[in-house]
């Protein structure tokens, strides 16, 4: 018994004397706790941002034919002319800061305090010109630089590196922008974690789960979408969901083929040469056929999609059979303008629309949970990120009685979608690693 008493004094002991990995961690919790703030701000000038777009069509159904191109195209200026490491969802920047193969001194081009401050109010202005672009990735490019910043203050000869604070910085984004701690977590390791050591700090992770509950505090610990309603899940599902699968993994591919193939610069056609030549232009006549995707949805597809998608789950199916198709137009060629935005809240309303489509064509009378599963298998088939997007699509909904049935629709169209298109984030990494590499040498 002496023996265990002396053993634990000793193990107690050193542990309180190493004074550096006290301050680490004061350090690390503590800008993991601002980054929290900073997304938990950037919520709310978003959703500022929407809803003064939407007053303001109300007022004037016109607006957005003026308003739209023209903030889109100041926005892309701004962006090309001072902050270009801030363009586009934010993922594939922290990706390529996180490859082993980009330079310590480049990573500042990706990930930074800087960076941070611009995306946030060059995303904020993307969502007051109505485009269907959401704040998610690029939370995670803001929390990511938050913390990155935190090594400046870090003592020296700590075990904690560059790396995991920016994939902890990274997936505290996700935590604090859905008020999801566990997706934060698991995105952190389907996604961001490059090295072994990432995956398993408990001081990361606590981290990341820090800014999760910061956001909680500020916005309250309800599901974003509420509580769905279903008793129970009974075999007459298994077709309808069967179809959701499929379908949202087949679209999700095919989307992510048409987003790596446009953003990355690859395509050779008259519109691709037209953005090389002239992006600021180009961005304004992308912002023009947003606004009129928009007016012909009779205002659906402008903004982020979450309060289309919370009518859908609440059973108040207002949007046209073309929504769907309209909402990945507008998707599209708001993440092509080069306007800093994400897809993961309008892949969520996709696969919303989606599964309930397909509820409507079968006639099933489970349009909530095959909501849910397109919501789940569209998001898995675009990011390639199947657990996270069962786990952020469950804790939103707070559908668990869907555990299962999410969880096997985002495998199975996560494999439907690795057969169509590259992962998205990691071909967009790979394409803005290798042209900064380039333009270095």
């Amino acid at each position: 018994m002496s023996e265990s008493h002396d053993d634990l004094t000793s193990n107690l002991g050193r542990e309180l004397s190493d004074w550096r990995r006290w301050v680490a961690r004061l350090v690390v919790l503590g800008f993991a706790a601002l980054a929290g703030l900073s997304v938990a701000g950037f919520t709310w000038l978003s959703e500022l941002a929407l809803g003064l777009f939407r007053d303001t069509r109300q007022g004037s159904w016109w607006w957005p034919l003026i308003w739209t191109p023209a903030l889109t195209a100041g926005i892309v200026w701004i962006t090309r002319r001072w902050f270009e490491g801030a363009a586009g969802s934010g993922i594939p920047q922290v990706l390529a800061a996180l490859d082993s193969r980009t330079p310590r001194e480049q990573r500042h081009l990706f990930v930074s305090l800087r960076l941070s401050l611009a995306k946030l109010i060059l995303t904020t202005g993307g969502l007051l010109a109505g485009l269907s672009s959401g704040r998610e990735g690029p939370s995670v490019q803001i929390a990511a630089g938050v913390l990155h910043h935190a090594r400046r203050w870090l003592p020296e000869r700590t075990r904690i590196n560059e790396h995991g604070l920016m994939a902890a910085g990274g997936a505290a984004g996700v935590a604090a922008a859905f008020n999801t701690p566990l997706g934060g977590v698991m995105f952190a390791i389907e996604q961001l974690a490059r090295q072994p050591e990432e995956r398993t700090s408990g001081l990361l992770i606590a981290a990341i789960v820090l800014a999760g509950l910061i956001a909680v505090s500020i916005h309250g610990n309800g599901a974003y979408f509420g509580r769905i309603h279903i008793d129970h899940v009974t075999w007459d599902l298994w077709w309808p969901g069967l179809a959701v699968t499929l379908a949202s993994g087949a679209l999700g591919g095919l989307f992510a083929r048409l987003l790596v193939q446009s953003m990355g610069g690859l395509g050779t056609d008259r519109f691709s040469l037209w953005r090389q030549q002239h992006p600021v232009r180009f961005a304004g006549g992308c912002g023009l056929a947003v606004a009129l995707i928009g007016l012909v949805s009779q205002g659906d597809t402008f903004g982020s999609g979450y309060q289309t998608t919370r009518s859908l789950l609440e059973g108040e199916d207002q949007t046209s059979e073309l929504y769907v198709v309209l909402r990945m137009a507008a998707t599209w060629l708001s993440a092509w303008s080069g306007v800093p935005g994400g897809v993961f809240a309008p892949a969520l309303a996709i696969g919303a629309g989606l599964g309930n489509h397909i509820a409507q064509w079968t006639g099933h009378p489970g349009a909530t949970a095959l909501i849910a599963l397109g919501m789940a298998g569209f998001l898995a088939a675009v990011t390639r990120a199947p657990i996270t997007s069962f786990i952020i699509v469950m804790e939103m909904i707070e559908g668990h009685t869907l555990v299962l049935s999410l969880m096997a629709c985002t495998m199975v169209a996560n494999t439907v979608s690795r057969l169509i298109s590259p992962s998205l984030y990691d071909e967009l990494a790979r394409i803005q690693g290798a042209r900064c590499r380039a333009s270095t040498t």
